[in-house]
Formats: C-alpha cells, sequence, structure tokens
C-alpha cells in the first residue's frame, strides 16, 4: 500500500512554491527592455554583480547596448520620482506599483518628477558615458536591496531538442 503522505506534502510544498513565484515582483507584472521595448533580454555589456554590503563596490545593474541620443523607455509603468543629475550622471528613476524603482543612466529626460508614465513611454535621450562603460545602465531595487533588472523580464521558455 503506498503512503499518500508525502506526495500530499510535496504538492502542498509544490502548490507554495508556485504561488510564490506567481506573485513575485519580478512576475507580477514583466517589465521590457528599456533599450529596445522588447520583452527580451538581449545582448548585454556588463552584467549584474550584486555587492554583499551596499556600500562595497559592485555593479548595481546591467548596461543594454545603445547609441548616444538614442531613446530610452520605461520598463514599466509608474511614476517619476526622480529626474536630474547624480554625480554629474544624468539619471531618471521611476516608482512602479509593485515596489520597484527602476532607474536609468546617463539619460537627458523628457520627463519630470511626478509624471505618470505608461510602460514603453519613451522618457528620455542616452547621454555621453560618464564611466569608461559605454550604454545604458538600467538598475533596479525593492527598498534598499538591488535586484538584478533582468529578473523583471518574462523568463524565456527553454526548448530542449532531442539529438536523434
Amino acid at each position: 500500500m503506498l503512503n499518500f503522505m508525502p506526495f500530499r506534502l510535496m504538492w502542498i510544498l509544490a502548490l507554495t512554491f508556485t504561488l510564490t513565484l506567481l506573485t513575485s515582483p519580478a512576475l507580477a507584472h514583466p517589465y521590457v527592455n528599456p533599450a529596445t521595448g522588447s520583452d527580451r533580454a538581449g545582448p548585454i555589456l556588463r552584467g549584474f554583480d550584486k555587492p554583499e554590503k551596499n556600500w562595497l563596490p559592485g555593479h548595481r545593474g546591467v548596461d543594454l547596448p545603445l547609441n548616444i541620443g538614442e531613446t530610452v523607455l520605461a520598463s514599466g509603468s509608474g511614476t517619476v520620482a526622480f529626474a536630474g543629475i547624480v554625480v554629474g550622471t544624468p539619471t531618471i528613476s521611476i516608482d512602479h506599483a509593485d515596489g520597484v524603482r527602476t532607474t536609468y543612466q546617463p539619460v537627458h529626460a523628457h520627463v519630470s518628477v511626478g509624471e505618470h508614465v505608461e510602460e514603453g513611454d519613451a522618457i528620455g535621450i542616452l547621454g555621453h558615458p560618464t564611466t569608461k562603460f559605454p550604454g545604458l545602465q538600467w538598475g533596479a531595487k525593492i527598498g534598499e536591496e538591488y535586484i538584478n533588472p533582468l529578473s523583471l523580464l518574462p523568463r524565456p521558455t527553454i526548448r530542449l531538442k532531442p539529438l536523434n
């Protein structure tokens, strides 16, 4: 006779895990790539490298290929929280309803603080790099916790093909 208790417990754990994934900020509402408007990550110039402590060196976002003067898009709908200069770098931050704040650098703003933007709206143009790295730096955080902004994009579907 089979013991169904472990099977039932497995189902409860699987359901809990699935519900947690579905209600996480990264999956509650997929975002778009602010350089392309696509729901795919595309090429990455420099990846996310979260430091152990917020004051340590690291890379708190990802660098996406974009040319100076090209349009930067809002990765999700929200309210512009900041549009100005941070340590000599033109910066835009957007607060989203799911608690995520996204940041875009070096971007000359076409939006103002308090303005509502929709996913894919033009928010500014890419400026000259203020570091040795080119392209758009896209960052994200929840509260004081930096997260990989690529985790906001829909997860890709991966299909394996048989070898024969």
